[in-house]
């Protein structure tokens, strides 16, 4: 009996927690951010690739839309504020893309025991390809018809993905050394998480 009652549990409080944490991580990634124009350059996407190693597939996209939900109801943790009206901002995409590039990293890597870098690699590439791709749409979309602003795909793509490409590529080799190691010591205090 008590079997089935902790089945029909939807998270435990171990799972809530790290869920509120990586959520929690993935706002003051935001606050580190170098300026660049339309697209900082922020410590968000490598708290993004540490949840799904960490996580899975199915904890890490809700860190990320518990993020993403505290930021719309007003609190100031994106990287340019916060509130209902951050839809309409260039970078929104971006915000769209940790959900599904949490969940691609996660689901690729949950089931992985042990995790080696080689196949954690493939799934940082896949995971961070899942974050532009939204990202640059959106980031295209805003520009051309919200700030009436007439920019080339070709033109979004490389301010919403080349231009922070290299910072990204730094956070995957961050996330390929650290991420195994933290995934481990995790899993060894909570067989639970994944």
């Amino acid at each position: 009996m008590v079997a089935e009652t902790q089945k029909k549990r939807w998270l435990s409080a171990r799972e809530l927690s790290l869920v509120a944490l990586f959520a929690a991580f993935t706002g003051i990634g935001g606050f580190i951010r170098v300026p660049i124009p339309f697209v900082p350059l922020t410590l968000q996407t490598l708290m993004v690739m540490f949840s799904g190693v960490i996580l899975g597939g199915r904890l890490a996209a809700l860190s990320q839309l518990v993020y993403i939900l505290v930021g719309l109801m007003g609190i100031p943790i994106f990287a340019h504020g916060g509130g209902p009206g951050y839809v309409l901002q260039p970078t929104f995409g971006y915000l769209l893309g940790f959900v599904c590039g949490a969940y691609v990293i996660g689901r690729f890597t949950e089931k992985r025991n042990p995790l080696t870098r080689s196949f954690l690699c493939v799934a940082l590439v896949i995971g961070t390809i899942a974050i532009y791709i939204p990202g640059v749409s959106v980031l295209y979309l805003n520009l051309n018809f919200i700030q009436q602003k007439a920019v080339s795909l070709s033109t979004a793509l490389n301010i919403g993905c080349l231009v922070v490409l290299p910072g990204d590529l730094i956070k995957i080799g961050v996330v390929l050394y650290f991420g195994p190691l933290l995934r481990q010591k995790i899993q060894m205090s909570s067989p639970d998480i994944s």
